[in-house]
Protein backbone atom coordinates (compact mmCIF):
# COMPACT_ATOMS: atom_id res chain seq x y z
CA UNK A 1 0.00 0.00 0.00
CA UNK A 2 1.16 3.76 -0.71
CA UNK A 3 1.59 5.73 2.32
CA UNK A 4 0.66 8.61 1.07
CA UNK A 5 -2.83 9.90 1.28
CA UNK A 6 -5.54 8.55 -1.64
CA UNK A 7 -7.31 11.58 -3.24
CA UNK A 8 -10.44 10.94 -4.74
CA UNK A 9 -12.39 13.88 -6.58
CA UNK A 10 -15.95 13.11 -6.35
CA UNK A 11 -17.55 14.81 -9.06
CA UNK A 12 -21.04 13.40 -10.44
CA UNK A 13 -20.63 10.03 -8.85
CA UNK A 14 -21.88 9.89 -5.50
CA UNK A 15 -22.22 5.78 -4.97
CA UNK A 16 -19.99 2.95 -3.46
CA UNK A 17 -21.01 0.21 -6.44
CA UNK A 18 -19.22 0.86 -10.25
CA UNK A 19 -17.26 3.60 -8.87
CA UNK A 20 -14.48 2.85 -10.40
CA UNK A 21 -11.90 5.69 -9.52
CA UNK A 22 -12.98 4.95 -5.51
CA UNK A 23 -12.57 1.48 -6.12
CA UNK A 24 -8.90 2.25 -7.02
CA UNK A 25 -8.13 4.59 -4.52
CA UNK A 26 -8.54 2.31 -1.97
CA UNK A 27 -6.92 -0.89 -3.33
CA UNK A 28 -3.83 1.30 -3.03
CA UNK A 29 -4.34 3.27 0.06
CA UNK A 30 -4.33 2.80 3.35
CA UNK A 31 -6.12 6.21 3.86
CA UNK A 32 -8.49 7.91 1.48
CA UNK A 33 -10.51 10.94 1.44
CA UNK A 34 -13.00 11.94 -0.34
CA UNK A 35 -12.95 16.18 -1.52
CA UNK A 36 -16.08 17.61 -3.48
CA UNK A 37 -15.37 21.01 -4.72
CA UNK A 38 -18.59 23.11 -4.66
CA UNK A 39 -18.41 26.25 -6.99
CA UNK A 40 -21.14 28.12 -5.94
CA UNK A 41 -21.62 30.56 -8.98
CA UNK A 42 -21.83 27.51 -10.96
CA UNK A 43 -24.56 26.46 -9.40
CA UNK A 44 -26.62 30.24 -9.23
CA UNK A 45 -28.79 29.32 -11.93
CA UNK A 46 -29.59 25.33 -10.09
CA UNK A 47 -31.23 26.63 -7.32
CA UNK A 48 -32.92 22.91 -7.14
CA UNK A 49 -29.87 20.96 -7.35
CA UNK A 50 -28.85 22.73 -4.71
CA UNK A 51 -31.17 20.70 -2.54
CA UNK A 52 -30.45 17.34 -4.13
CA UNK A 53 -26.58 18.64 -3.66
CA UNK A 54 -26.66 18.62 -0.52
CA UNK A 55 -28.65 15.94 0.51
CA UNK A 56 -26.57 13.69 -1.18
CA UNK A 57 -23.34 14.81 0.33
CA UNK A 58 -25.05 13.95 3.51
CA UNK A 59 -25.90 10.53 2.66
CA UNK A 60 -22.34 9.99 0.94
CA UNK A 61 -20.81 10.41 3.89
CA UNK A 62 -22.79 8.29 5.74
CA UNK A 63 -22.35 5.36 3.08
CA UNK A 64 -18.36 6.25 3.51
CA UNK A 65 -17.95 6.46 7.49
CA UNK A 66 -18.77 2.72 7.22
CA UNK A 67 -15.44 2.40 5.10
CA UNK A 68 -13.31 4.62 7.36
CA UNK A 69 -13.04 7.13 4.43
CA UNK A 70 -13.86 10.82 4.77
CA UNK A 71 -16.25 13.36 2.62
CA UNK A 72 -14.75 17.18 2.64
CA UNK A 73 -16.70 20.13 0.89
CA UNK A 74 -14.38 23.12 -0.72
CA UNK A 75 -15.78 26.00 -1.37
CA UNK A 76 -13.93 27.46 -4.32
CA UNK A 77 -14.21 29.50 -7.25
CA UNK A 78 -12.24 28.12 -9.26
CA UNK A 79 -10.85 24.37 -9.93
CA UNK A 80 -7.66 25.56 -11.02
CA UNK A 81 -7.02 27.67 -8.56
CA UNK A 82 -7.51 24.75 -6.02
CA UNK A 83 -5.54 22.66 -8.08
CA UNK A 84 -2.74 25.10 -8.31
CA UNK A 85 -2.19 25.41 -4.62
CA UNK A 86 -2.79 21.48 -4.23
CA UNK A 87 -0.02 20.19 -6.36
CA UNK A 88 2.25 22.36 -4.46
CA UNK A 89 1.57 20.39 -1.85
CA UNK A 90 2.39 16.71 -3.61
CA UNK A 91 2.18 14.57 -0.34
CA UNK A 92 -0.64 12.44 -1.83
CA UNK A 93 -1.92 10.44 -5.07
CA UNK A 94 -5.52 11.53 -6.97
CA UNK A 95 -8.10 9.69 -8.45
CA UNK A 96 -11.35 10.45 -10.08
CA UNK A 97 -13.89 9.53 -12.45
CA UNK A 98 -14.96 11.29 -15.99
CA UNK A 99 -17.81 14.06 -16.33
CA UNK A 100 -18.79 13.52 -20.17
CA UNK A 101 -19.26 17.60 -20.56
CA UNK A 102 -17.04 19.72 -22.71
CA UNK A 103 -15.50 21.99 -19.99
CA UNK A 104 -14.66 18.50 -17.74
CA UNK A 105 -12.92 16.48 -20.19
CA UNK A 106 -11.15 19.78 -20.66
CA UNK A 107 -10.14 20.52 -17.63
CA UNK A 108 -8.99 16.80 -17.15
CA UNK A 109 -6.13 17.42 -19.85
CA UNK A 110 -4.98 20.59 -17.79
CA UNK A 111 -4.56 18.11 -14.25
CA UNK A 112 -3.11 15.34 -16.40
CA UNK A 113 -0.64 17.53 -17.57
CA UNK A 114 0.26 18.88 -14.51
CA UNK A 115 0.04 15.85 -12.26
CA UNK A 116 2.67 14.62 -14.76
CA UNK A 117 4.72 17.47 -14.54
CA UNK A 118 4.81 17.47 -10.62
CA UNK A 119 5.53 13.58 -10.84
CA UNK A 120 2.33 12.94 -8.49
CA UNK A 121 0.66 9.57 -9.25
CA UNK A 122 -2.96 9.67 -10.39
CA UNK A 123 -5.70 7.94 -12.27
CA UNK A 124 -8.73 8.61 -14.36
CA UNK A 125 -11.46 6.63 -14.41
CA UNK A 126 -14.53 5.89 -17.04
CA UNK A 127 -17.47 7.74 -16.04
CA UNK A 128 -21.38 6.97 -15.57
CA UNK A 129 -21.62 5.74 -19.27
CA UNK A 130 -21.83 2.59 -21.33
CA UNK A 131 -19.12 3.66 -23.66
CA UNK A 132 -16.44 6.49 -23.84
CA UNK A 133 -18.25 9.46 -25.62
CA UNK A 134 -15.07 9.28 -28.48
CA UNK A 135 -15.57 5.67 -28.82
CA UNK A 136 -18.65 6.08 -31.20
CA UNK A 137 -18.51 7.36 -34.68
CA UNK A 138 -19.22 6.89 -38.30
CA UNK A 139 -17.42 4.12 -39.74
CA UNK A 140 -15.53 7.12 -42.15
CA UNK A 141 -14.86 8.40 -38.43
CA UNK A 142 -17.17 11.51 -38.34
CA UNK A 143 -19.55 11.55 -35.24
CA UNK A 144 -23.46 10.37 -35.59
CA UNK A 145 -25.84 13.05 -36.20
CA UNK A 146 -29.17 10.71 -36.20
CA UNK A 147 -29.57 8.98 -32.99
CA UNK A 148 -30.90 5.57 -34.59
CA UNK A 149 -27.80 4.54 -36.01
CA UNK A 150 -26.01 6.09 -33.00
CA UNK A 151 -27.89 3.75 -30.72
CA UNK A 152 -27.53 0.64 -33.28
CA UNK A 153 -23.71 1.24 -33.24
CA UNK A 154 -23.32 2.17 -29.63
CA UNK A 155 -25.14 -0.72 -28.11
CA UNK A 156 -23.62 -3.49 -30.20
CA UNK A 157 -20.01 -1.83 -29.24
CA UNK A 158 -20.80 -2.18 -25.47
CA UNK A 159 -22.18 -6.07 -25.93
CA UNK A 160 -19.06 -7.02 -27.45
CA UNK A 161 -16.93 -5.55 -25.16
CA UNK A 162 -15.01 -7.81 -22.62
CA UNK A 163 -17.23 -7.26 -19.14
CA UNK A 164 -14.80 -6.64 -16.54
CA UNK A 165 -14.92 -8.82 -13.04
CA UNK A 166 -16.37 -5.78 -10.48
CA UNK A 167 -14.05 -4.73 -7.86
CA UNK A 168 -15.28 -3.63 -4.77
CA UNK A 169 -13.96 -0.88 -2.16
CA UNK A 170 -11.78 -2.12 0.65
CA UNK A 171 -12.23 -0.49 3.82
CA UNK A 172 -9.61 1.95 4.81
CA UNK A 173 -7.67 1.37 8.22
CA UNK A 174 -8.61 4.32 9.67
CA UNK A 175 -10.13 7.95 8.67
CA UNK A 176 -8.33 11.00 8.12
CA UNK A 177 -9.03 14.99 7.78
CA UNK A 178 -7.03 16.17 4.92
CA UNK A 179 -8.09 19.95 3.35
CA UNK A 180 -8.57 22.99 6.10
CA UNK A 181 -11.53 25.63 6.06
CA UNK A 182 -13.87 22.85 4.59
CA UNK A 183 -17.77 23.52 4.45
CA UNK A 184 -20.58 22.11 6.11
CA UNK A 185 -23.52 20.05 3.50
CA UNK A 186 -25.98 22.27 4.62
CA UNK A 187 -24.63 25.50 3.88
CA UNK A 188 -25.40 24.69 0.09
CA UNK A 189 -29.04 24.53 0.57
CA UNK A 190 -30.92 27.19 -1.11
CA UNK A 191 -31.70 30.40 0.51
CA UNK A 192 -35.76 30.07 0.08
CA UNK A 193 -36.89 27.25 1.14
CA UNK A 194 -39.70 26.18 -1.44
CA UNK A 195 -37.45 22.91 -1.54
CA UNK A 196 -39.37 21.69 1.28
CA UNK A 197 -41.86 20.18 -0.98
CA UNK A 198 -39.32 17.86 -2.77
CA UNK A 199 -38.67 15.87 0.72
CA UNK A 200 -42.43 14.56 0.02
CA UNK A 201 -41.11 13.01 -3.57
CA UNK A 202 -37.60 12.06 -3.57
CA UNK A 203 -35.33 10.71 -1.14
CA UNK A 204 -31.44 11.57 -2.41
CA UNK A 205 -29.15 8.79 -2.44
CA UNK A 206 -27.30 5.37 -3.70
CA UNK A 207 -30.03 3.02 -1.23
CA UNK A 208 -33.01 5.13 -2.74
CA UNK A 209 -31.87 4.77 -6.32
CA UNK A 210 -31.42 1.06 -6.37
CA UNK A 211 -34.42 0.69 -4.58
CA UNK A 212 -36.42 3.10 -7.04
CA UNK A 213 -35.02 1.08 -10.25
CA UNK A 214 -35.55 -2.51 -8.40
CA UNK A 215 -39.35 -1.62 -8.21
CA UNK A 216 -39.49 -0.34 -12.18
CA UNK A 217 -37.93 -3.33 -12.92
CA UNK A 218 -40.44 -5.09 -11.24
CA UNK A 219 -43.90 -3.17 -11.42
CA UNK A 220 -44.00 -0.54 -14.38
CA UNK A 221 -40.91 -1.61 -17.16
CA UNK A 222 -43.05 -3.89 -19.06
CA UNK A 223 -45.62 -1.54 -20.13
CA UNK A 224 -43.08 1.36 -20.25
CA UNK A 225 -43.84 1.55 -23.71
CA UNK A 226 -47.19 2.35 -23.55
CA UNK A 227 -47.07 3.96 -19.81
CA UNK A 228 -44.56 6.85 -20.11
CA UNK A 229 -46.90 8.74 -22.16
CA UNK A 230 -49.57 9.32 -19.69
CA UNK A 231 -48.30 11.56 -16.92
CA UNK A 232 -51.71 10.23 -14.81
CA UNK A 233 -49.85 7.42 -13.51
CA UNK A 234 -45.96 6.74 -12.46
CA UNK A 235 -45.17 4.96 -15.77
CA UNK A 236 -41.45 6.50 -16.23
CA UNK A 237 -38.82 5.19 -13.88
CA UNK A 238 -38.27 8.48 -11.86
CA UNK A 239 -34.62 7.88 -11.96
CA UNK A 240 -33.28 11.12 -14.10
CA UNK A 241 -31.95 12.85 -10.99
CA UNK A 242 -30.27 9.57 -9.51
CA UNK A 243 -28.15 9.00 -12.99
CA UNK A 244 -27.39 12.87 -13.17
CA UNK A 245 -25.82 12.48 -9.47
CA UNK A 246 -24.44 9.32 -10.46
CA UNK A 247 -26.18 7.42 -7.66
CA UNK A 248 -26.61 4.87 -9.98
CA UNK A 249 -24.82 3.81 -12.63
CA UNK A 250 -26.36 3.05 -15.79
CA UNK A 251 -23.92 -0.34 -16.16
CA UNK A 252 -26.50 -1.34 -13.51
CA UNK A 253 -29.49 0.00 -15.03
CA UNK A 254 -27.98 -2.22 -18.31
CA UNK A 255 -27.00 -5.35 -16.37
CA UNK A 256 -30.48 -5.75 -14.86
CA UNK A 257 -32.55 -4.68 -17.75
CA UNK A 258 -30.50 -7.17 -20.15
CA UNK A 259 -32.33 -9.72 -18.43
CA UNK A 260 -35.62 -9.08 -19.12
CA UNK A 261 -34.52 -7.64 -22.58
CA UNK A 262 -36.29 -10.22 -24.52
CA UNK A 263 -39.24 -10.70 -22.58
CA UNK A 264 -40.82 -7.39 -23.36
CA UNK A 265 -40.86 -4.13 -26.07
CA UNK A 266 -40.77 -1.99 -22.77
CA UNK A 267 -37.29 -2.90 -21.67
CA UNK A 268 -36.20 -2.27 -25.08
CA UNK A 269 -37.93 0.85 -25.06
CA UNK A 270 -36.34 2.05 -21.51
CA UNK A 271 -32.43 0.76 -22.83
CA UNK A 272 -33.37 3.24 -25.56
CA UNK A 273 -33.92 6.24 -22.95
CA UNK A 274 -30.39 5.35 -22.14
CA UNK A 275 -29.36 5.36 -25.69
CA UNK A 276 -30.23 9.38 -25.84
CA UNK A 277 -28.59 10.37 -22.59
CA UNK A 278 -25.52 8.78 -24.28
CA UNK A 279 -26.45 10.38 -27.72
CA UNK A 280 -26.87 13.59 -26.33
CA UNK A 281 -23.25 13.47 -24.37
CA UNK A 282 -21.67 12.41 -28.03
CA UNK A 283 -23.39 15.65 -29.17
CA UNK A 284 -22.05 18.38 -27.27
CA UNK A 285 -18.49 16.56 -27.54
CA UNK A 286 -18.40 16.45 -31.53
CA UNK A 287 -20.02 20.11 -31.15
CA UNK A 288 -19.56 22.23 -28.15
CA UNK A 289 -21.11 25.23 -29.30
CA UNK A 290 -24.59 23.68 -29.05
CA UNK A 291 -24.61 24.23 -25.32
CA UNK A 292 -25.05 27.76 -26.29
CA UNK A 293 -26.11 28.13 -29.32
CA UNK A 294 -28.57 26.37 -32.06
CA UNK A 295 -26.99 22.97 -33.52
CA UNK A 296 -29.10 24.31 -36.89
CA UNK A 297 -27.57 27.79 -37.64
CA UNK A 298 -30.44 28.60 -40.06
CA UNK A 299 -32.64 28.79 -36.82
CA UNK A 300 -29.92 31.68 -36.04
CA UNK A 301 -32.32 33.86 -37.94
CA UNK A 302 -35.65 32.91 -36.46
CA UNK A 303 -37.74 35.97 -35.50
CA UNK A 304 -37.83 34.97 -32.06
CA UNK A 305 -40.10 37.26 -29.56
CA UNK A 306 -39.62 38.60 -26.06
CA UNK A 307 -42.65 38.95 -24.54
CA UNK A 308 -41.72 38.96 -20.70
CA UNK A 309 -45.63 39.20 -19.76
CA UNK A 310 -46.21 35.42 -21.51
CA UNK A 311 -42.72 33.88 -20.31
CA UNK A 312 -44.02 34.65 -16.52
CA UNK A 313 -46.97 32.94 -17.47
CA UNK A 314 -45.87 30.39 -18.88
CA UNK A 315 -42.87 30.12 -15.92
CA UNK A 316 -45.92 30.11 -13.21
CA UNK A 317 -48.65 27.85 -14.81
CA UNK A 318 -50.86 30.68 -15.37
CA UNK A 319 -51.44 30.04 -19.74
CA UNK A 320 -54.78 29.12 -19.58
CA UNK A 321 -54.23 26.05 -21.45
CA UNK A 322 -54.33 23.18 -18.10
CA UNK A 323 -51.81 20.46 -19.59
CA UNK A 324 -49.32 22.99 -19.75
CA UNK A 325 -50.18 24.89 -16.46
CA UNK A 326 -49.85 21.27 -15.10
CA UNK A 327 -46.73 20.58 -15.72
CA UNK A 328 -44.88 23.89 -14.86
CA UNK A 329 -46.91 23.79 -11.14
CA UNK A 330 -45.91 20.04 -11.40
CA UNK A 331 -41.91 21.25 -12.25
CA UNK A 332 -41.72 24.21 -8.98
CA UNK A 333 -43.20 21.77 -6.73
CA UNK A 334 -41.50 18.61 -7.44
CA UNK A 335 -38.20 19.47 -9.39
CA UNK A 336 -39.15 17.30 -11.90
CA UNK A 337 -41.70 17.07 -14.79
CA UNK A 338 -43.12 13.89 -16.79
CA UNK A 339 -41.31 13.70 -20.35
CA UNK A 340 -44.62 13.77 -22.33
CA UNK A 341 -45.36 16.98 -20.52
CA UNK A 342 -41.84 18.82 -20.94
CA UNK A 343 -42.66 18.59 -24.92
CA UNK A 344 -45.91 19.66 -24.66
CA UNK A 345 -44.51 22.73 -22.20
CA UNK A 346 -41.52 23.37 -24.56
CA UNK A 347 -43.59 23.36 -27.59
CA UNK A 348 -45.87 25.67 -25.92
CA UNK A 349 -43.43 27.89 -25.36
CA UNK A 350 -41.06 28.01 -28.72
CA UNK A 351 -44.26 28.20 -31.10
CA UNK A 352 -47.31 29.39 -29.40
CA UNK A 353 -45.45 31.83 -27.40
CA UNK A 354 -42.50 32.18 -30.04
CA UNK A 355 -40.30 33.29 -27.37
CA UNK A 356 -36.90 31.57 -27.98
CA UNK A 357 -35.64 28.19 -26.34
CA UNK A 358 -32.55 29.22 -24.40
CA UNK A 359 -35.23 30.65 -22.75
CA UNK A 360 -37.01 27.68 -21.04
CA UNK A 361 -33.57 25.93 -20.90
CA UNK A 362 -32.48 28.63 -18.34
CA UNK A 363 -35.68 27.79 -16.77
CA UNK A 364 -35.72 24.48 -16.17
CA UNK A 365 -31.89 24.36 -15.79
CA UNK A 366 -32.84 25.99 -12.32
CA UNK A 367 -35.83 24.28 -11.57
CA UNK A 368 -34.84 20.69 -12.70
CA UNK A 369 -33.53 17.84 -9.89
CA UNK A 370 -32.01 16.10 -12.82
CA UNK A 371 -30.84 18.65 -14.75
CA UNK A 372 -27.76 18.24 -17.15
CA UNK A 373 -25.98 20.53 -19.89
CA UNK A 374 -27.05 17.38 -22.69
CA UNK A 375 -29.91 16.32 -21.72
CA UNK A 376 -31.75 19.85 -21.36
CA UNK A 377 -30.04 21.55 -24.27
CA UNK A 378 -30.51 18.78 -26.91
CA UNK A 379 -34.13 18.14 -25.10
CA UNK A 380 -34.94 22.39 -25.91
CA UNK A 381 -33.32 21.68 -29.38
CA UNK A 382 -35.15 18.99 -30.08
CA UNK A 383 -38.56 20.57 -29.43
CA UNK A 384 -37.54 23.83 -30.95
CA UNK A 385 -36.38 22.13 -34.23
CA UNK A 386 -33.04 23.60 -34.17
CA UNK A 387 -30.96 20.68 -32.61
CA UNK A 388 -29.49 17.11 -34.43
CA UNK A 389 -32.34 14.78 -35.22
CA UNK A 390 -35.08 17.18 -34.09
CA UNK A 391 -38.55 17.44 -34.12
CA UNK A 392 -39.34 19.35 -37.18
CA UNK A 393 -40.59 22.48 -36.45
CA UNK A 394 -43.69 22.64 -38.37
CA UNK A 395 -44.96 20.03 -35.55
CA UNK A 396 -46.60 21.67 -33.55
CA UNK A 397 -48.02 20.11 -30.10
CA UNK A 398 -51.84 20.83 -29.74
CA UNK A 399 -52.11 21.46 -25.83
CA UNK A 400 -55.93 20.48 -25.89
CA UNK A 401 -55.39 17.42 -27.62
CA UNK A 402 -52.29 16.34 -26.36
CA UNK A 403 -54.04 16.91 -22.79
CA UNK A 404 -57.23 15.00 -23.98
CA UNK A 405 -54.79 12.29 -25.43
CA UNK A 406 -52.75 11.78 -22.64
CA UNK A 407 -55.24 12.56 -19.65
CA UNK A 408 -58.08 11.78 -20.85
CA UNK A 409 -59.62 11.64 -17.13
CA UNK A 410 -57.90 14.80 -16.39
CA UNK A 411 -56.38 13.54 -13.00
CA UNK A 412 -53.22 14.78 -13.98
CA UNK A 413 -54.78 18.55 -14.56
CA UNK A 414 -56.81 17.94 -11.56
CA UNK A 415 -54.10 17.18 -9.28
CA UNK A 416 -51.96 20.33 -10.26
CA UNK A 417 -54.57 22.70 -10.85
CA UNK A 418 -57.04 22.50 -8.63
CA UNK A 419 -59.12 25.26 -9.83
CA UNK A 420 -60.74 23.61 -12.47
CA UNK A 421 -61.30 20.19 -10.42
CA UNK A 422 -65.23 20.35 -10.58
CA UNK A 423 -65.44 20.81 -14.31
CA UNK A 424 -67.25 18.45 -15.89
CA UNK A 425 -64.66 16.22 -17.91
CA UNK A 426 -65.10 17.18 -21.65
CA UNK A 427 -64.37 20.86 -20.19
CA UNK A 428 -60.73 19.85 -18.49
CA UNK A 429 -58.57 20.82 -21.23
CA UNK A 430 -60.97 23.39 -22.60
CA UNK A 431 -62.10 25.30 -19.68
CA UNK A 432 -63.10 28.49 -22.05
CA UNK A 433 -66.03 26.41 -23.51
CA UNK A 434 -67.61 26.57 -19.91
CA UNK A 435 -70.85 28.09 -19.23
CA UNK A 436 -71.60 28.49 -15.85
CA UNK A 437 -72.17 31.26 -13.44
CA UNK A 438 -70.51 28.80 -10.68
CA UNK A 439 -67.23 29.16 -12.99
CA UNK A 440 -65.82 32.14 -14.63
CA UNK A 441 -62.69 32.50 -16.82
CA UNK A 442 -60.45 34.96 -15.91
CA UNK A 443 -61.66 35.36 -12.05
CA UNK A 444 -61.09 31.30 -11.18
CA UNK A 445 -58.53 30.82 -13.85
CA UNK A 446 -56.94 32.50 -16.81
CA UNK A 447 -58.25 33.33 -19.69
CA UNK A 448 -55.77 31.56 -22.52
CA UNK A 449 -53.05 33.65 -23.25
CA UNK A 450 -52.98 33.16 -26.97
CA UNK A 451 -55.39 31.22 -28.98
CA UNK A 452 -53.97 27.93 -30.68
CA UNK A 453 -55.03 28.08 -34.16
CA UNK A 454 -53.63 31.86 -34.24
CA UNK A 455 -50.67 30.95 -32.36
CA UNK A 456 -50.19 27.72 -34.87
CA UNK A 457 -49.96 30.07 -38.14
CA UNK A 458 -47.91 32.92 -36.42
CA UNK A 459 -45.45 29.97 -35.77
CA UNK A 460 -45.76 28.48 -39.58
CA UNK A 461 -45.25 32.08 -41.06
CA UNK A 462 -42.20 32.65 -38.76
CA UNK A 463 -40.15 29.58 -39.53
CA UNK A 464 -40.80 30.42 -43.24
CA UNK A 465 -38.77 33.48 -42.69
CA UNK A 466 -35.44 31.29 -41.85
Amino acid sequence: MDKKTGLFWLRDDFRISKNNGLIEATRNHDQVVVFYLYKKLSYKNQEAQKWWLSKSLINFQKDLNKLNISLEIIDTASFRDFFEKLLKKGDFSIYWNKVYEPDYLKFDKYLIENLKIKNIQFKICKGNALNEVHEIKKSDGTPFKVFTPFWRTAEKYYIEKIPQKEKKIQKCLKKKDYFKNCIDSKSILPKKNWFKDFELSWSPGEESALKVFRNFIKNKIKNYSDGRNFPNIIGTSKLSPYIKFGQIHVETIWNECVENKTKNIGTTKFLTEIGWREFNYSLINYFPNMLKNNYSKKFDKFPWVKNSKFLIAWKNGLTGYPIVDAGMRELYSTGWMHNRVRMIVGSFLVKHLLIDWKEGEKYFRNCLLDYSPASNVAGWQWVAGCGADAAPYFRIFNPILQGEKFDKEGEYVKKWVPEIKDLPKKFIHKPWEVNDDKFKLGRDYPHPIVKHEEARVKALNAFKKI
